[in-house]
């Protein structure tokens, strides 16, 4: 389904829209990123946490680590840990990627989710794929709050992502 190249090409784009993300945090306030927008998490800072979160359990799952504890919600106590978390978070990921081969991406992931109560088992590349998607789909929710709270949001098109240079 998918190839190393797309998972090392994504993880490029990960770690370029956090990072982005780090410096548009920067610019807000920890209250107000930390209010209540009215969005599925409520704030541009659970959002984040909720992602991360999300992210170290998927990884969790594929092999790359350890499960998250605590609530994806309050992960990190504030904005300064949410980004050295995210950064390590994402170095990890992209040192995966660039050292992933296709034989990586076959199999199964089997896990039991305790939220919903049951056993699950896809294909590893689709796993891979949901990891990203999730990412993308979350990030694009803060970069709408970003938007409402009046901060300037980062430029999300994959295909504006630098093609050299440092991403992290």
């Amino acid at each position: 389904m998918i190839a190393p190249r797309y998972v090392f090409t994504m993880a490029r784009y990960n770690a370029w829209q956090n990072t982005q993300l780090r410096a548009a945090f920067d610019t807000l306030s920890d209250a107000e990123l930390c209010a209540d927008r009215k969005a599925f998490f409520g704030s541009i800072f659970n959002t984040a946490n909720h992602i991360l979160w999300a992210d170290r359990m998927w990884m969790a799952r594929l092999g790359l680590g350890e499960a998250p504890d605590g609530d994806h919600l309050t992960l990190t106590p504030t904005p300064a840990v949410w980004a050295g978390e995210r950064y390590k978070t994402d170095a990890r990921l992209l040192h995966w990627a660039e050292h992933l081969h296709a034989v990586d991406l076959k199999g199964d992931v089997n896990w039991r989710s305790v939220m919903a109560n049951r056993d699950f088992s896809h294909p590893f590349d689709l796993c891979v794929m949901h990891l990203f998607n999730h990412q993308t789909h979350h990030r694009g929710q803060i970069h709408a709050m970003l938007t409402a709270a009046g901060a300037e949001a980062p430029v999300t098109d994959i295909l504006f992502m630098p093609e050299n240079g440092p991403l992290l």
